[in-house]
């Protein structure tokens, strides 16, 4: 039998303990955080997490802690039962690479970008995007992590973004990660 697993979104006003006091909720119920990402949103704290139960488990057990948790810290959380399918491992086949853009502030350039990796099978990983700089000078800083599709070098995708540099006005660079071993 496959044990049950869980997508939990978290986002709350961000202060110190918001993972604790999440962490805290699975641990007492018995799960394992299988996999998870973090950040600040502005002044929220945001998490997402892959969570599972050894045993069989419903997810209304879940709902119910992380209410306790929405009424005694404001934490909100919203809670997903996942498929057999969308748990298992299975990553793309092609050359990891990690892409930057950097350049002035402005509409749109999450979406190009990110349309044309779609475009080209490009599967992308993570993403993050800070405005840095100054109020009068904003810089705009996004980073991906993405899977090449088979027969796509690095060079090639550098080549692909060539193009939006001039018309995002931004600097775009694509350079490969070597996955360490453990």
């Amino acid at each position: 039998m496959i044990k049950p697993h869980f997508a939990v979104t978290v986002i709350s006003k961000d202060r110190p303990g918001i993972v604790a006091d999440t962490a805290e909720v699975l641990l007492r119920l018995g799960c394992n955080v299988e996999d998870s990402s973090c950040t600040m949103l502005g002044g929220d704290f945001a998490m997402i997490l892959t969570v599972s139960h050894p045993k069989p488990f419903p997810k209304s057990r879940l709902v119910d802690e992380f209410r306790h948790l929405h009424e005694s810290a404001g934490l909100v959380a919203h809670i997903r039962s996942l498929s057999e399918e969308e748990i298992k491992l299975s990553p793309p086949a092609g050359e990891l690479c990690l892409i930057s853009v950097y350049g002035a502030d402005r509409p749109g350039i999450v979406y190009r970008v990110t349309r044309e990796l779609a475009d080209r099978r490009v599967s992308i990983t993570d993403l993050n995007t800070r405005l840095v700089g100054t109020e009068t000078e904003p810089l705009y800083v996004m980073m991906l992590e993405a899977y090449l599709p088979e027969g796509m070098s690095v060079e090639d995708a550098e080549l692909l973004l060539a193009g939006l540099r001039g018309e995002l006005n931004v600097e775009i660079g694509v350079r490969a990660i070597n996955p360490v071993s453990l």
